[in-house]
Parts: structure tokens; C-alpha cells; sequence
């Protein structure tokens, strides 16, 4: 048996997603929730001209900072708090296994998944024009506009990183993006990475001299989304059906890909139950009318029943 060190060359990867030249001196909060990215993060710093403050940056199997899941609202804060009290100038934070990063401007605030995926479609379809873009069905509106102006094809699939990098390999996609912060890449066997995202994010920061904020300020005005709400109801598909017979007969388009997906004229919304856990889930968005989308996710919520998940 023998030993082989493929850091080198995992690094040496990493890094040929983005022109380090064009980088700028971003202050940077990372936050590792004692999980596996900070080591990765330590082994990309010498390449990189960022300030990294590091926040439960040890890898420690018994998480005794609590369990490193950023899509969790509470666990956020300590993200949060320190982006704000260094003034840094984007926040990232991942899970345990770093397959997802999760991202906060300069003010702290938490930036959706979805609007990433669209960022991120466009910066390869700046690099590779005409290629396709996997992205799954919840939220869609953001991407199937950033894509199209792009001139990018988007290709729907099905929640859920096996059928995700499935069709990827089917359609041979340059990328493909879930709004639960999975990205997936050609180039990286297209499979997921939670370190691939962040780079590119700061390159985008750096190229176009923007702060994240502004780099999706006018996407979330746009088209402003529920965010996903996990309800526990005791039979999934009986209020998924529930919400079909109110809905779908005033639709303009209805769709099963995965669970349901009602579309209107200004506002649509996806209901599914999860993959993984024993609950509902939940997404609305509109065309720029962000009290329609408060007020129609309430009205589902209210017609789901349940519990918060």
C-alpha cells in the first residue's frame, strides 16, 4: 500500500477556477463550524491576497459549537455578528463536510441559495457561452431569466444531488446549481463543492468592483422568494394534493418534476416533501411584488396546516 498526498493537486484545482491576477484584498469571515473546510481554507490561503478571520476554524468531530448546518436560522448568527463587528467584506460559512457554503454580505445579511445559482450561470455562461445550466425546480424564475439573457440553455431535474448530477452527465452541463447551496461543476467531476462557489463569488466581487450586495440586490428585487419553509404535517401527499385542487385550475402551467409546481402570471410556488426528513417544504416567488409573495406563502401556509419543521 501506498500513500499518496492529492492536496496539491485538489489546491492546484481549486484555484484554476479563477483568475487570482484579477482578485482584490477582500476581508473575509469563514466560518468552518468544526467541520472539514478549515484546513482547506488554510491550505488556499498563501495563493490568495484575502484576510481570512476564522470562526470555528478546528476540525472537531463532536461539534462543540453545535451542529454546522448555516441553513438553520439560529446558526447563523454568530456568522452574523463577527462579519459585522470586522466590517468584512463577505461572510461564508459551511457545513460539515463542506459540500455547501453559505454566504452573507457585507451588512451580515444571509443571501438565499437561489440567487447564487444565478450568479454563478452567469459567470459561465460569460466563459462558456451557449452551454446549459442544471437547476432544480423550486425556485426557478431568477435562473430561467439569468440564463436566457445569457444565452444559456437551463435544464430542470429533480431535487437532490444524484438526479442532479445525473443530468448534468445526461445534458453535459458546465453547471448546475440548487438553491439549498449545492453547486455542481463539469469540470470537478460534476459533483458538488462547497469551495468552488466562494472563489467565484469573490472573483465576480473583484471583477465588476461590486460588493455582494449589489451583485444581487436587483435579482432579489426582482424576483423576492419565501425562502424555503419546512412544515411537519401528518400526511405529506395529502396536502400536497390539497393544494393542487385549489390551485391548479387557474394555473398557467403545473408541473410535477418534483412534488408540485404551480405557475401564475406574477407568482408560483413548489411543494415537496423532503427527500430526507419527514416534512413539507415550501417555496414562493413573484415578478417584483414582494407582498404578493409574503401574502401567498401565507395563505399556503395556512392551507398546509402543521408545524414548523
Amino acid at each position: 500500500m501506498q500513500a499518496v498526498d492529492i492536496k496539491p493537486d485538489y489546491i492546484a484545482h481549486l484555484l484554476s477556477y479563477v483568475d487570482r491576477k484579477e482578485l482584490a484584498p477582500l476581508k473575509i469571515v469563514v466560518n468552518a463550524g468544526n467541520g472539514g473546510a478549515g484546513p482547506i481554507i488554510d491550505l488556499l490561503e498563501p495563493h490568495l491576497p484575502f484576510k481570512f478571520v476564522k470562526v470555528f476554524h478546528e476540525p472537531d468531530g463532536t461539534f462543540p459549537n453545535g451542529v454546522p448546518n448555516p441553513m438553520i436560522e439560529e446558526n447563523r448568527a454568530v456568522t452574523i455578528d463577527r462579519v459585522r463587528a470586522e466590517r468584512a467584506d463577505l461572510g461564508i460559512a459551511w457545513d460539515g463536510d463542506y459540500d455547501r457554503c453559505f454566504f452573507f454580505d457585507a451588512r451580515g445579511e444571509f443571501i438565499e441559495g437561489y440567487y447564487i445559482v444565478g450568479m454563478l450561470a452567469q459567470s459561465f455562461l460569460k466563459k462558456h457561452p451557449g452551454e446549459r445550466i442544471v437547476h432544480d425546480p423550486r425556485l426557478t424564475w431568477n435562473t430561467l431569466d439569468v440564463v436566457g439573457a445569457a444565452g444559456g440553455e437551463a435544464v430542470q431535474s429533480k431535487s437532490g444531488h444524484a438526479f442532479i448530477k445525473q443530468k448534468m452527465r445526461e445534458v453535459d452541463a458546465v453547471y448546475g446549481g440548487e438553491m439549498s447551496a449545492h453547486h455542481y461543476f463539469r469540470k470537478f467531476s460534476y459533483a458538488d463543492s462547497g469551495m468552488i462557489p466562494w472563489l467565484l463569488v469573490t472573483e465576480l466581487m473583484s471583477r465588476q468592483k461590486k460588493s455582494l450586495a449589489e451583485l444581487v440586490g436587483d435579482r432579489m428585487r426582482r424576483f423576492p422568494a419565501s425562502g424555503e419553509i419546512n412544515r411537519k404535517v401528518p400526511d405529506a401527499q395529502a396536502a400536497i394534493e390539497k393544494a393542487e385542487a385549489r390551485y391548479a385550475s387557474g394555473a398557467l402551467a403545473v408541473d410535477h418534476t418534483d412534488g408540485l409546481g404551480v405557475d401564475f402570471a406574477d407568482w408560483r410556488f413548489n411543494l415537496r416533501a423532503s427527500n430526507t426528513e419527514p416534512l413539507l417544504r415550501l417555496n414562493v416567488e413573484s415578478r417584483g411584488d414582494e407582498e404578493l409573495m409574503r401574502r401567498r406563502t401565507e395563505e399556503l401556509l395556512a392551507l398546509m396546516g402543521g408545524e414548523p419543521g
